[in-house]
């Protein structure tokens, strides 16, 4: 019995749809599809958590436990030399939110992969690198929401942003971009391992990361050693430029890399993005069907 080839992925026909409008062939139709794919998983992601509001709350756990810890119960003993830790600590919580979310990026990668949704994807008509990007995309949402939720628990204990709107929008938008970079790092560790809870042993792993840093203390208060590789941490460079932006306290030290930390809280994310980005869509690709 001969069966017929199936086509490539490239080569398959999309299914007619009403509401689609006319793209002629050629990149431009590449392209539209490409997004409306990406768009396509945004929405399940989406819809993942509006239909289970228990994961944002569990993901938001961690964080609001510790605004009110280091507020409340380690801020009076914390001297990092101003005259308000809570000015200097929120905005390095926020970013510390920020950097431990690519680890719930990796345990949502390891799930789908697990699941086999990741190998459904791969067999359907879909432009390959709609399932990379659509999370990206899902993620930052989702970012943008615990941020939210972040600043609206900081105004309430007392946290003002003196900068002005402008410069607390721009703090924000670098907090995002950081996000935005390590959501590649997530995909990419979450496509690496083998199931999810080799995933979420990975947590113990990234704690450092985001706490070898200015987010609590700044660098110049720890161990020679110990404070050149928190004051390289991009953690720090973000954390640092965001608290220039809110008008807060900044790490004290004379270091190229303290006294350049806006314009590094840019590169660092941009250079994350090159490396990982690829590297995520190869895995993504090279998956074993």
């Amino acid at each position: 019995m001969s069966t017929a080839p199936t086509p490539a992925p490239a080569d398959r026909a999309r299914p007619a749809h009403p509401a689609a409008p006319a793209v002629p062939d050629g990149p431009g139709r590449r392209l539209y599809w490409a997004l409306a794919d990406c768009w396509t998983i945004v929405r399940r992601d989406l819809l993942h958590l509006v239909r289970q509001p228990s994961i944002v709350a569990w993901q938001l756990g961690f964080p609001i436990v510790s605004v009110l810890l280091f507020v409340y119960v380690f801020g009076s003993a914390m001297d990092v030399g101003t005259a308000d830790y809570k000015t200097y600590a929120l905005p390095g919580m926020f970013t510390m939110t920020m950097a431990f979310g690519f680890m719930n990026t990796a345990m949502a990668v390891a799930v789908d992969k697990e699941r086999g949704v990741t190998d459904r994807f791969r067999s359907m008509p879909m432009a390959p690198s709609a399932v990379v990007t659509g999370r990206g995309v899902s993620d930052v949402l989702h970012a943008a929401l615990d941020l939210l939720v972040l600043a609206v628990i900081a105004l309430a204990v007392g946290w003002r942003p003196q900068g002005g709107a402008p410069a607390a929008l721009g703090a924000f938008a670098l907090l995002l971009l950081l996000r935005f970079a390590l959501i590649w790092v997530g995909v990419f560790i979450g496509l690496l391992v083998p199931n999810q809870e080799a995933a979420g042993n990975l947590f113990a792993l990234a704690f450092p990361f985001g706490m070898v840093s200015s987010v609590f203390t700044p660098p110049s208060m720890m161990p020679d050693w110990l404070g050149a590789v928190a004051m390289w941490n991009p953690v720090s460079s973000t954390a640092d430029a965001v608290r220039g932006l809110f008008g807060s306290p900044v790490s004290a030290g004379g270091s190229w890399i303290e006294q350049n930390a806006a314009p590094m809280a840019v590169l660092w994310p941009l250079a994350i993005t090159a490396v990982f980005l690829p590297l995520a869509v190869r895995r993504f690709q090279r998956l074993s069907g």
